[in-house]
């Protein structure tokens, strides 16, 4: 007979496990619009590439309107709900109603930036393949500013890029040496945002093709894209159930993304494949 009786101790809290939880790209997109039902409209106007004109013989000056195109962004309804008995919170390990606010969060952002993402992808302006360099990104650059995108506006110029994108830029001297930047990206916390060459770069792995030889990333403005939710932001609730006694928490949001000018969104495909 053994003398000894093991008993198991559990951690009073959990371990978050590995997964993308928060939206990157909404804070990189136009978000105004007029709601109209299950739709937003985002205006946009140009001059429609006018030109000059002189005064006519009978001395008016002829006018013209201006190019106005309204786009529309349909708005689908995206939840998440998670329900569990009162007695497997009460008798599980750690605090599971904040685990099922958290999961369900995670879940509808994971949500938000995938629509954003496949807005973009509907963009012809493209880069053919290649590893990131500071000759890459400043072809994305020119073509932006070949398309009269004010690439000096550096508080709305982005970049989304995958892991294997920043690993190669993390290489290049100008990218990280004191001699070229006031932001080190090898110096202190990891960041969520960096600034650089004309861009602010934000890594994301909801990008396709991560991790080969044809991951698809984006160099835009801000008005290029945008990004349209029913509420200020997403509902998130919790609760019990005294009848059936269960607890639950669901996240929801009505939320679209539209690709507004095509000319300020340059869609290239990179070659990450050595850095899966």
């Amino acid at each position: 007979m053994a003398d000894t009786a093991f008993v198991t101790k559990y951690r009073d809290s959990w371990i978050h496990g590995f997964e993308y939880k928060t939206s990157l790209l909404r804070s990189s997109c136009t978000t105004e619009a007029d709601f109209k039902g299950n739709s937003a409209v985002f205006l946009v106007a140009t001059s429609g590439s006018a030109t000059y004109t002189t005064r006519g013989v009978n001395g008016i000056i002829p006018a013209r309107a201006d190019s106005q195109t309204q786009n529309t962004c349909t708005l689908t309804e995206k939840h998440d709900l998670v329900r569990k008995t009162g007695f497997n919170v009460t008798n599980s390990q750690g605090d599971q109603i904040r685990m099922m606010q958290e999961t369900t969060m995670g879940t509808i952002n994971r949500a938000i930036d995938d629509e954003i993402l496949t807005a973009l992808s509907a963009s012809s302006t493209t880069l053919g393949v290649q590893t990131a360099s500071l000759a890459w990104v400043q072809k994305a650059r020119s073509k932006l500013g070949n398309n009269d995108v004010p690439t000096e506006d550096i508080e709305n110029m982005f970049a989304v890029v995958s892991p294997a994108v920043m690993a190669y830029l993390m290489q290049i001297p100008e990218f990280s040496s004191k001699d070229y930047i006031e932001m080190k990206p090898l110096v202190g916390p990891s960041r969520k945002m960096l600034r650089w060459a004309g861009f602010n770069w934000i890594e994301s792995t909801r990008i396709s093709g991560k991790g080969t030889a044809a991951e698809i990333v984006y160099f835009y403005h801000r008005d290029a894209i945008g990004s349209a939710f029913n509420k200020s932001d997403v509902d998130a609730r919790a609760d019990y159930d005294d009848e059936q006694d269960y607890s639950w928490a669901r996240a929801t949001v009505y939320s679209g993304a539209k690709l507004l000018q095509n000319g300020g969104v340059v869609k290239a495909t990179h070659d990450g494949a050595a850095y899966a």
